[in-house]
């Protein structure tokens, strides 16, 4: 058959509103949370408008330090 199973990294990034309301932000799919990944993720969040981060929280991913 051919199948066979790969690995992909599944990145959503949520934002908690002042209200406390939570809005899924953004969503990717990477073979691998690189930093060349992690920069072109970020910016694109950074191009659709998000501003005023307060708070990160992550595993200390090393693409993302």
């Amino acid at each position: 058959m051919g199948a066979r199973i790969v690995g992909q990294a599944v990145v959503i990034v949520v934002g908690v509103r002042v209200s406390g309301e939570k809005c899924v932000l953004g969503v990717d799919v990477a073979s691998s949370e690189s930093q060349q990944f992690w920069l072109k993720f970020c910016r694109s969040l950074l191009a659709r408008g998000l501003k005023g981060v307060q708070l990160v929280i992550s595993d200390a991913h090393v693409g993302l330090k």
